[in-house]
């Protein structure tokens, strides 16, 4: 009954698979049920005890069939692997043929890492229609403005029709609210096509606070006694548990053909298992692909450089990159003078930890247990951190969802943004801000009654961790997350990018792009891990080279209103915001806000 299958293509240990045309088998692990019944197209049909508390049932089916499984006590759950779902997640489940789709870019192989340049974006803001296909209508703008890597925020399927994406239930499904599995294939193919590089972000740390009906029939898929921020803990430990999130990833850079994962919150992934459950994970997803050019990023707030280390080679041995929210906290609080909540451990010495961050990754210290025993360096290159001036959180979790550039001014953040581009760190755009849109991004969800009291209670919160409350504003005045004209105010105004000051902004990233990909990133392709000089400088200045060998990238930034004495770059400027015929910085004297770059090669 079992037909072959192409590469890519996955017998899941979970959920359900097409076999042939005209037959399906399913699975689900419900170790607390007696007995479980699949109901396939309205009729019932018992399903296979196995072992470990696992049911099967094989029967005819084709793609389109609508499934659910009923409990013992009569009750109908959707399968928690479903690959798509006819409305939210307590509605009936799709059976989807993944063989079905038909590939315009067979050969796509990805982009080495080094070539980098991330823009994030939400699918439901992203466009007016907020769809995947009215997505791949825009891919164009970003590959024309030097984006290389798009970075989709989660698409799982949770409850209610908007969403940032972290409160998915089903892991497997593509929200319905988007478009359907092959609408998001046409969308990766299309970014392939254009030479774009496609990152899906996944959250596998919890489930959402609705729509989750595990615990009714596998209760031991959590550990209620280890807490997250949002809820019960994962039971990692257990056996289906990891092949739930391992296939899952398999799943999306397989069948999807993503060219990476940015994995949300991965300190909050305990496992007292060895190997731990993200080392099993990036090994078995390196093994699966060892032709592609496959990215893990993970966010990581224990600062774990055993995650992101490198082999003898140069080659990440499980995760290629990690955010960076050190350098985006640290020039937040020099730009816009905040010092609350997250930003508190910066006000101190913010200009020392800048320069550290830029220079050697992190500019605090690691915290928790390392996961890994194979690597035991102290470095990593400088593209095993991404950076970023804003991205989602920093501006939705704002009280009012303002952008950095309606903070600090355009001409501040022309500097900011030069500064991005130019750091050998991988540098990641928040949407719209490639043509320097002012439109707040704001948070938004779609929940009813306890949970939507709760949404609203924690924003204020919130709203004290990314700058505070702006003066004579009150919580009264706090946009609603579940009012509709919140999602809606979120949107990109598009007509900013064909705006004078939109073009503008837009050839002035696409410079920089050019500049960072014809001579930073074959500085970065060199092997091994560059060593740096941070040179001494009063506070509001930064001077910093990179030494690749016989090539010294070097970098001075002014990020005050006057000329100020920095430390002379030798070498050809690559990039200067100084007056022509005046850009050597060979006086030694940045006229500020202001930015040299330069590479020197012997």
């Amino acid at each position: 009954m079992q037909r072959q299958q192409s590469p890519g293509l996955f017998r899941k240990t979970w959920g359900a698979s097409v076999l042939s045309a005209d037959a399906a088998y399913f699975r689900l692990w419900a170790p607390d049920e007696r007995a479980v019944r699949l109901i396939h197209n309205g009729a019932a049909h018992d399903m296979q005890s196995l072992d470990d508390g696992w049911f099967e049932h094989s029967l005819k089916a084709r793609a389109g069939d609508r499934y659910c499984f009923q409990l013992s006590d009569g009750s109908l759950v959707a399968d928690p692997a479903s690959s798509a779902q006819q409305d939210g997640p307590s509605g009936p489940s799709v059976l989807v043929d993944q063989a079905a789709y038909r590939w315009e870019n067979t050969s796509w192989r990805g982009r080495p890492w080094e070539e980098a340049i991330i823009s994030e974006l939400h699918i439901g803001t992203f466009t007016p229609e907020g769809t995947f296909r009215a997505a791949s209508e825009r891919l164009a703008h970003l590959a024309d403005t030097g984006i290389t890597t798009i970075e989709i925020m989660p698409i799982a399927q949770a409850p209610g029709a908007r969403g940032w994406g972290y409160d998915g239930v089903l892991h497997f499904a593509p929200h319905y609210a988007y478009g359907t599995p092959d609408d998001l294939k046409a969308l990766v193919d299309r970014a392939h096509s254009l030479g774009l590089m496609v990152l899906l972000d996944v959250v596998y740390n919890h489930f959402g606070p609705e729509g989750n009906a595990l615990p009714r029939y596998a209760a031991d898929f959590f550990n209620k006694d280890r807490a997250t921020p949002w809820g019960p803990s994962i039971a990692f430990e257990q056996d289906p548990v990891r092949r739930y999130f391992i296939e899952n990833a398999l799943y999306w850079l397989g069948d999807f053909r993503f060219d990476g994962l940015r994995i949300d919150a991965t300190e909050q992934i305990r496992d007292s298992r060895k190997p731990h459950i993200l080392v099993e994970m990036a090994r078995e997803i390196h093994e699966t692909f060892p032709e592609r050019h496959v990215h893990l990023v993970v966010e990581d707030a224990h600062r774990r450089r055993s995650l992101i280390g490198r082999g003898p080679e140069g080659a990440a041995e499980l995760f290629t990159a990690s955010w960076n929210d050190d350098l985006h906290n640290a020039l937040h609080v020099v730009a816009t003078g905040e010092t609350k909540g997250h930003y508190q451990p910066f006000a101190a010495e913010p200009w020392r930890k800048i320069r550290e961050a830029m220079a050697e990754g992190f500019a605090l210290p690691a915290k928790g247990v390392e996961i890994s025993s194979h690597w035991t360096g102290d470095q990593v290159p400088p593209q095993a951190r991404v950076n970023f001036l804003q991205n989602h959180d920093q501006i939705g979790n704002r009280a009012f969802g303002e952008r950095l550039v309606s903070l600090v001014g355009a001409d501040m953040m022309r500097v900011l943004t030069a500064t991005l581009m130019l750091v050998p760190q991988v540098p990641l755009l928040f949407m719209g801000e490639e043509y320097g849109e002012t439109q707040p991004f704001c948070f938004f969800a779609d929940y009813e009654g306890e949970i939507a009291a709760a949404v609203r209670s924690g924003r204020k919160g919130e709203a004290e961790n990314f700058g505070g409350m702006p003066r004579g504003r009150t919580a009264a005045d706090l946009p609603d997350p579940l009012d509709l004209r919140t999602f809606a105010a979120s949107k990109l105004q598009w007509d900013r990018a064909a705006s004078p000051a939109g073009r503008r902004h837009l050839a002035f990233v696409r410079e920089l792009a050019d500049i960072r990909q014809r001579n930073i990133a074959p500085l970065l392709k060199r092997p091994g891990v560059p060593g740096h000089r941070i040179l001494p400088t009063d506070d509001g200045l930064v001077a910093v080279d990179w030494l690749f060998g016989s090539a010294v990238l070097a970098l001075r930034i002014n990020l005050t209103d006057e000329a100020r004495p920095v430390p002379p770059c030798s070498g050809e400027p690559i990039f200067t915001t100084m007056a022509p015929g005046d850009c050597s910085l060979t006086a030694g004297e940045l006229p500020g806000p202001g930015v040299v770059a330069a590479v020197t090669t012997t």
